[in-house]
């Protein structure tokens, strides 16, 4: 699980996707589980909880960045 960018030049925008570790940063990916903007003020986001939930038992490993962002929305635990 980690983040896709889709945002043009200095206007960042992300998916937050679930694709194989070995594929490019924008390559094809399984299933897109939300979106993230850093640049709304506040930040939006926005992800299905129930695939995530789904994903992860499966095993997928989050970014690190993915991990703050479902511990955000308190879909694993903090340490």
């Amino acid at each position: 699980m980690r983040l896709s960018r889709i945002g043009s030049t200095k206007r960042p925008y992300y998916r937050i996707v679930v694709i194989d570790k070995r594929r490019a940063r924008n390559g094809r990916f399984l299933e897109v589980l939300g979106t993230y903007n850093p640049i709304a003020n506040p930040a939006q986001l926005e992800i299905n909880a129930e695939r995530a939930q789904y994903w992860l038992a499966k095993g997928a490993a989050p970014s690190e960045t993915v991990l703050s962002i479902l511990r955000k929305k308190e879909l694993i635990p903090s340490r």
